[in-house]
């Protein structure tokens, strides 16, 4: 059973009406680690039905594309009324995409109507270009379903790629941007809980929680549940919590360190990236020329560095100064890039003063209507990247 703090029913009927919308439009869910988008996706598969829609999570099953073909065929409810290649040993790369593809485009219900499939972190298909005979497998799948009569939810954690990716393709997309959790679905999630003694109570712990974790539902959900163990009915300390949640090991900073992790892990420049990533954990919104010196690298080489970083929406450029996209991220990376993990002091002091930093933000959380879904993607910054060893 998927959890209440991200069983969001306006967010789901908005997708779902997208996806059925005439004419048809591929609807693409953005947003970034923790945001929700695979509960999402589950929750509207698990509301359209199982045998009328496939959900596929290409980060988890993707390996080669013969056996990622062929476990998606395996696991599907639909058929195509001729027999594709199915045999591993007649298969090669090539023909194993062409086949997803011509299965994504063709295949129906029993009764004929077009099949619906969820197809989670669609990015990491871009692995397949380094097989023989396919050089641009996303370009190649979003030709392919764009002309379908299929209907096709995507997501990816990635905006700044989707933007340059989904240019081409502004008429035929819908881009849905995941928005922060809201104060009535984390109330509704502490009161589940059984966290808080009263309803405003609780909205007031809402309001701190959404704060600290920066509207993240995998955030907000692992600080409530943390809450309710350590202090039950009685409300407790958010910020106690969160220092708790920061050890090593924590759930908390599990799931930082797998966002963390998964980003560099998708960047080029890996160790250089890592040495940027402390400097701004240590002091935040510092220019290209300050970052450079620190680094002991040239602005002409910080910078490409820079934009790697920003390519997988690890930090952000705000008045040509840089910063962390998740300012929760950037404390964990503070405490966790040093020789010896943080001591409990140090976890106490570094969340009060993370509190402190976040505290004017409590002023602008409040309950909002959902956005338009239908968005034009972005016009994508020019690129200026030389190779660096």
């Amino acid at each position: 059973m998927l959890d209440s703090a991200t069983e969001r029913d306006p967010l789901e009927r908005q997708i779902i009406s997208a996806t059925h919308a005439m004419p048809s439009r591929i609807s693409i869910l953005i947003g970034g680690c923790g945001s929700g988008k695979t509960n999402l996706l589950l929750r509207v598969s698990q509301l359209s039905g199982s045998t009328t829609s496939q959900y596929i999570d290409v980060e988890r099953s993707a390996s080669t594309p013969e056996s990622f073909w062929l476990a998606v065929q395996k696991q599907s409810p639909y058929s195509l009324s001729r027999t594709q290649n199915a045999q591993s040993s007649s298969l090669t790369a090539r023909t194993a995409f062409d086949n997803l593809l011509h299965f994504f485009c063709e295949a129906r219900l029993p009764t004929g109507e077009p099949a619906t499939f969820l197809v989670d972190e669609f990015f990491e298909l871009k692995m397949f270009e380094s097989f023989p005979g396919i050089r641009q497998a996303l370009p190649e799948l979003l030709n392919a379903v764009t002309e379908s009569k299929n209907r096709f939810i995507f997501s990816t954690r990635y905006s700044k790629r989707a933007a340059k990716l989904l240019l081409n393709y502004t008429d035929r997309v819908s881009i849905i941007d995941i928005p922060q959790l809201t104060v009535s679905e984390t109330s509704g999630h502490l009161l589940a809980l059984g966290v808080g003694r009263t309803d405003s109570e609780r909205d007031e712990l809402s309001k701190i929680l959404l704060v600290l974790a920066d509207g993240r539902a995998s955030y907000v959900r692992t600080l409530c549940e943390a809450l309710s163990a350590m202090e039950g009915a009685e409300g407790g300390d958010p910020v106690s919590t969160l220092a708790s949640q920061l050890v090593t090991g924590a759930p908390l900073s599990q799931l930082c360190q797998i966002c963390y992790e998964r980003r560099l892990g998708r960047a080029r420049g890996y160790g250089a990236l890592k040495a940027i990533l402390q400097v701004l954990s240590e002091e935040d919104m510092l220019n290209l020329t300050e970052i450079s010196h620190r680094l002991g690298r040239t602005p002409g080489s910080t910078k490409d560095y820079l934009s790697w970083l920003e390519d997988v929406d690890l930090i952000e450029i705000k008045q040509k100064r840089y910063r962390f996209l998740d300012p929760l991220l950037r404390l964990w990376v503070n405490l966790h890039s040093r020789p010896e993990p943080p001591t409990e002091s140090e976890l106490s002091r570094e969340a009060q003063e993370y509190a402190v930093s976040r505290l004017p933000f409590m002023e602008i959380v409040e309950e909002e209507t959902l956005e338009p879904l239908a968005q034009e993607p972005e016009t994508p910054r020019e690129w200026s990247i030389i190779e660096i060893d």
